[in-house]
């Protein structure tokens, strides 16, 4: 759609979600693998090529901004290859605090939880739970420093 049709745009994000959006903005392209099971704040930007993958119950808080071509991964598969193979898999929430920034090409891993207040710096791979109000980035992701936000 064009970015100036923006009844139209959100009725599509409401069908993607199945629920009311409230100051939601998606930078296509957006790519999800079922839409219901994530659930979203208000006051939500996403930029382009953003992928969540939502076998599991993804919650996003209010306030939050996501860079461009991040990615939210529920699914877990088997180490082991015959199980692999067999098509063996199973996913875990992830859920993301209020305000707070994911920056360009981070990646979430399944069961995570982001803290409200964080800021995830661009590239990082978050593999363990972050506190909230806290600057975190790396691979793995670590905390790096404390945030004031006084």
């Amino acid at each position: 759609t064009d970015p100036l049709e923006l009844k139209q745009r959100q009725s599509i994000l409401e069908d993607i979600f199945q629920a009311k959006v409230e100051n939601l903005e998606i930078v296509p392209p957006f790519l999800c693998d079922c839409g219901p099971y994530i659930q979203l704040g208000k006051n939500i930007f996403v930029n382009s090529n953003a992928y969540f993958m939502d076998g599991a119950k993804i919650n996003i808080g209010s306030n939050v901004y996501i860079g461009p071509s991040v990615g939210l991964y529920t699914a877990i598969h088997p180490l082991d290859y015959k199980r692999r193979n067999q098509g063996l898999e199973k996913a875990m929430p992830i859920e993301i605090g209020d305000n707070t920034w994911l920056g360009g090409n981070v990646v979430v891993l399944p069961g995570v939880k982001i803290g409200h207040g964080s800021v995830i710096g661009a590239g990082s791979v978050v593999t363990k739970d972050i506190p909230p109000n806290v600057l975190a980035f790396g691979n793995p992701c670590r905390v790096v420093k404390a945030i004031d936000q006084s």
